[in-house]
Parts: C-alpha cells; sequence; structure tokens
C-alpha cells in the first residue's frame, strides 16, 4: 500500500487546485489547500471540507507559512490576461515571492515540489510548435510582462534552489485548459464565449479570430500534474502539458455557438497588445518521460465544460475583477 502524504496545495480552491485536492484526498493522502481567494471560490473545495484528511487555509503565498509537508503543488497566481493585468505588481510577487517561500519551505521539510508555469513564458513564439528547448519571444515591459517574466523567474528560482541547495523539483509549462468549475468570470476564452453564448450575448472576438490555441480537458491536465510528481527525481523538467490539437479563437466560438444551440452573433474587438498569434505544444517529451497525453477531445470536453456551465447559478459568482 503506497504511503500517506502530506500535501501542500497551494491555489488549491482554484480551477485546477480544487481537481488537484480531489484525486490526492482520493489517494488517502492528507492535503492542505491553501488560498487567498483572489480568483477562486470557496464553492470550488466546500464539498471536501467535511472530509477528515482535507484542510483549507486562507493565506496570501506572497507572506511566508510555515507548514510541515512531504509534496507541494505550486499552483497560486491569477491566470487569465485580465486578472493578472489588475494588478502586476501583486501578480509579480505571488509568482517570485511565492516560490521563494513555496522553495524555503521545501528545502526545510526535505519535500519534492512542482512548479505550475505556463506557455506564457514562450511568449509569441517564433517557433511552432513551441518544444522545451524554446528560449521564448517575451516583452518584458509590456502588459502580459508581469505574468510572462514572474512565472520565467519562478522557474529560474526552481532551478537555482535544485543546483544549490539540492532542492527535489518538477516545472510543468502548462498550456490553455478548460473544463467544469473556471471561473466563469475568469476572464479565459472558453468560459467567456460559454458565459456569453448561455446568456444571449453576442460573442467576442479579438481580431480576426484567427491566432490558434490549444486547449486540454481538466481531467488531463491534473493526471500530467500528478505524473510529473510521482516521476522519477532525475527529470525535473520543464516539461509541456496541453493538447497539440490546435484550433483558431474563431473555429473555437463557432463550436461553442453549435453546441449551446446559442443564436449570438460574433462580434470584433482590437487585438490586445502581445497578444501571441499562435500556441500550440510539443508534447514528445511528456509522451516519452510521463508516458502522457492527452485523451479527451475538444468537442466532448466543451459538452461537459458547457453542461456544468449550465447547472450553475451566474449571480453565485462575482467577477474578480473589472477586467473580464
Amino acid at each position: 500500500m503506497a504511503s500517506i502524504k502530506r500535501v501542500l496545495v497551494t491555489g488549491g480552491a482554484g480551477f485546477l487546485g480544487s481537481h488537484l485536492c480531489e484525486r490526492l484526498l482520493d489517494r488517502g493522502h492528507d492535503v492542505i489547500c491553501l488560498d487567498n481567494f483572489f480568483t477562486s471560490q470557496k464553492t470550488n473545495v466546500a464539498h471536501l471540507l467535511d472530509r477528515p484528511n482535507f484542510e483549507l487555509i486562507r493565506h496570501d503565498i506572497t507572506q511566508p507559512i510555515w507548514l510541515e509537508v512531504d509534496e507541494i503543488f505550486n499552483l497560486a497566481c491569477p491566470a487569465s490576461p485580465g486578472h493578472y493585468q489588475y494588478n502586476p505588481i501583486k501578480t509579480t510577487k505571488t509568482s517570485v515571492l511565492g516560490a521563494m517561500h513555496v522553495l524555503g519551505m521545501a528545502r526545510r521539510c526535505k519535500a519534492k515540489v512542482l512548479q505550475a508555469s505556463t506557455s506564457e513564458v514562450y511568449g509569441d513564439p517564433e517557433v511552432h510548435p513551441q518544444t522545451e528547448s524554446y528560449r521564448g519571444s517575451v516583452n518584458p515591459i509590456g502588459p502580459r510582462a508581469c505574468y510572462d517574466e514572474g512565472k520565467r523567474m519562478a522557474e529560474t528560482l526552481f532551478m537555482d534552489y535544485h543546483r544549490m541547495n539540492r532542492v527535489n523539483i518538477r516545472i510543468v509549462r502548462i498550456f490553455n485548459t478548460y473544463g467544469e468549475r473556471m471561473h466563469p468570470y475568469d476572464g479565459r476564452v472558453v468560459s467567456n464565449f460559454i458565459r456569453q453564448a448561455l446568456t444571449g450575448q453576442d460573442i467576442t472576438i479579438f481580431g480576426e479570430g484567427e491566432q490558434t490555441r490549444s486547449f486540454c480537458y481538466r481531467d488531463d491536465l491534473v493526471e500530467g500534474l500528478l505524473r510529473m510528481m510521482d516521476g522519477p527525481d532525475d527529470f525535473v523538467g520543464p516539461v509541456n502539458l496541453g493538447n497539440p490539437g490546435e484550433f483558431t479563437i474563431r473555429e473555437l466560438a463557432n463550436l461553442v455557438i453549435e453546441l449551446t444551440g446559442t443564436k449570438s452573433k460574433l462580434v470584433q474587438r482590437p487585438l490586445p497588445a502581445d497578444d501571441p498569434t499562435r500556441r500550440r505544444p510539443d508534447i514528445a517529451l511528456a509522451k516519452q518521460r510521463l508516458h502522457w497525453e492527452p485523451k479527451v477531445p475538444l468537442r466532448e470536453g466543451l459538452a461537459r465544460t458547457i453542461a456544468w456551465f449550465r447547472s450553475i447559478d451566474l449571480s453565485d459568482y462575482r467577477p474578480p475583477t473589472a477586467n473580464y
């Protein structure tokens, strides 16, 4: 029987964090969920509060915290442009100070620690698809830099703690992910389109909608996180986790219209600054080292996500910022 571990999930009440907490609890581990509820909701983990091996702590990871743990999944950070640009200084602090605090804890406890990095470290890529060896094309002074460069700096800290202090680290670069429990006002393209479609609003696309993204269903992504944490200590990453299927934003919008049966029309708005034109992961490394690849196609995952959006009351959710 596998040993019971004490696992900390920062950002554990978020979209991905809450599903990760569930999977860890189902394995029998003691799970500490840490969140400041800036862009997440307590309702995401309310159903877990009665479980004896679950603990919820309201805390901001930019401030130090002392816990005794065996593993740490560091997922804490606003992840959509509207939210991370709302307070860019705080976003950078969350990535950088948050990384320092979990790495310090991991060093003290001799714990394994996984950093949830992002495809945004590649910026507006000049290489397609993006491999882990690609160093990116990031504007360090642009409006997205607080997130892009914050996550890049976090990766730097993880590698330096690994090299200097022998901290047992993992780095994953997450590409666009969607699914049940996305915050309806998180500003991401999938939740925006579904919310607009179900409420009869026109669907907003930026530019011509020809920019591409790759969409990974939440269950596939969480499985990738677990496999990386459970993997061999000689494989620290970074490793891309995402679905290599590539779709234009216009294709996504039309699929949402089809699946919801809405009469919403497409309306165009100016393209935001530094918005990547193409985004698609090369997952050869994940296949080779983790034996992982996504299984849920976009149409199926969207149908599940739309069904969940239909089941909730939007009035129970408040926009975390004015930017959504």
